[in-house]
């Protein structure tokens, strides 16, 4: 059995979106109405592209690129407030992703956040930023701050020189402990690293080490991510030669982390996210609290971030490789209407329950079974009899929590939410996939 089949971070994925006619953002905006909504946007700019990376992102681009892809986002957040206006609209938080938004200049970095604050997109509550460590500056953090920003997340990925090197990563950990020294001289709320296992030549030992290490930092979050190396990616030409990844090994590379991890003082929600407990600013303190994620409204500013409005999910279509993702950016760029939706998909009710699931099943607490049936007036576990199965088999179990019931992973079947989360998509999300996957995926 291979554990790890897909990352379920959303459901269902860009891939299984398609052109739409005759949608538009003003027939949907009062979705949007008053508090509680979250905004994102995203910087597709990068300095190189790693090995493993299938995100919208392009590299080589040069400040008037840059200047001019603000541009549209501008043109955007505009024609966006003036339809959301006569709704009040509050957005609780902002986060900022990419590619590398620190790639951004100073001045450039300025202009973003003046734009955010301008048209009333930046949250009320909380501002997450990705970084890494070769874009990581003293200047950019004092400017971070002055923002309120207060999350930052890096991609360390690991200190080992070798295995970054075999990511195509182009940070080195000298640089990378650099950043996080400097990092810590600031007063963020919150700090994030990211870490990769699974990695071709990686042992357990090397992982661990690089778990002690960040340890010395005292993040507040630690994530752990499989090695993924799908189509259009850089390493792919590495599995055509002869690389070979071993998912056994990683797999027990897991177990092994995420047991340090825990004996270590991190509370894990995730399969992938290890929160901190002995801090006294670490969300990992807090007990843990239950979130309605099934529904949550989001809309994006750029090219490449996705937008959730109830049962419309949209964006621009999907791109990997730098020709794809720059041909996107340069229509972007040209739009005349940004409220005109003309890629995306609209969910069935069906749809909507299995993102509800999905959404809720793969972080702890898990699955609430009494506002499940609130919502759509039928069991989870007579809709998904799946639920049931993995009950049985010591996968899921029935917690109390307060005045709710929850269907949660236990630890096993937490380790295996990559293998688990796949087997609730729907066969017709799965042949849009596997039809994108046909024509783009090679």
């Amino acid at each position: 059995m291979n554990p790890y089949l897909q990352y379920m971070y959303s459901y269902p994925h860009k891939t299984a979106y398609r052109s739409l006619s005759g949608v538009y953002l003003k027939d949907y905006a009062e979705r949007l109405k008053g508090r509680g909504h979250s905004s994102y946007l995203h910087i597709p700019f990068c300095q190189s592209k790693c090995g493993y990376c299938n995100l919208f992102s392009v590299t080589g681009q040069s400040a008037e690129a840059m200047e001019r892809y603000l541009d549209g986002m501008e043109r955007q957040m505009r024609q966006y407030q003036r339809i959301l206006e006569p709704y009040h609209t509050t957005f609780s938080d902002l986060v900022i992703g990419g590619g590398t938004p620190l790639i951004f200049s100073e001045s450039l970095l300025d202009r973003m956040f003046a734009m955010v604050k301008k048209y009333g997109f930046q949250g009320n509550q909380e501002i997450v930023i990705e970084t890494a460590p070769n874009q990581t500056t003293a200047e950019k953090l004092r400017l971070l701050q002055d923002a309120g920003v207060t999350r930052i997340s890096m991609g360390i990925q690991s200190f080992s020189d070798q295995e970054l090197a075999a990511l195509g990563r182009h940070h080195s950990a000298w640089k990378a402990r650099k950043a996080l020294e400097l990092l810590k001289s600031f007063d963020f709320s919150c700090i994030n690293i990211d870490f990769i296992y699974g990695i071709p030549g990686q042992k357990t030992e090397s992982l661990l080490a690089s778990l002690k290490e960040a340890l010395r930092f005292s993040p507040d979050e630690i994530f752990l991510y499989p090695l993924y190396i799908k189509h259009g990616v850089r390493m792919e030409e590495d599995l055509k030669k002869g690389m070979v990844l071993n998912p056994s090994m990683a797999f027990s590379q897991y177990q092994e982390a995420s047991a340090f991890l825990r004996s270590s003082g991190f509370r894990q929600d995730s399969m992938r996210r290890f929160l901190r407990t002995t801090s006294e600013n670490s969300a990992g303190n807090r007990k843990r609290q239950f979130k309605n994620c099934g529904f949550g409204t989001s809309l994006s500013i750029g090219c490449g971030g996705r937008s959730y409005l109830g049962n419309l999910h949209f964006c621009t279509p999907y791109a990997v490789n730098q020709e794809s993702c720059l041909n996107q950016i340069r229509e972007y760029e040209e739009t005349k209407d940004y409220t005109e939706v003309k890629h995306g998909i609209l969910l069935s009710e069906e749809e909507m329950k299995r993102r509800y699931v999905i959404r809720h099943l793969l972080i702890l607490p898990g699955l609430p079974i009494h506002q499940y049936y609130e919502q759509f007036q039928t069991q989870a576990k007579e809709d998904f009899p799946l639920l049931d199965h993995w009950v049985q088999k010591g996968l899921l179990e029935c917690r109390k929590e307060e005045n709710e019931s929850f269907l949660s992973l236990t630890e096993e079947g937490m380790g295996l939410s990559d293998y688990l989360g796949p087997q609730l998509i729907s066969d017709e999300v799965r042949r849009r996939m596997e039809e994108w996957d046909a024509v783009y995926g090679n």
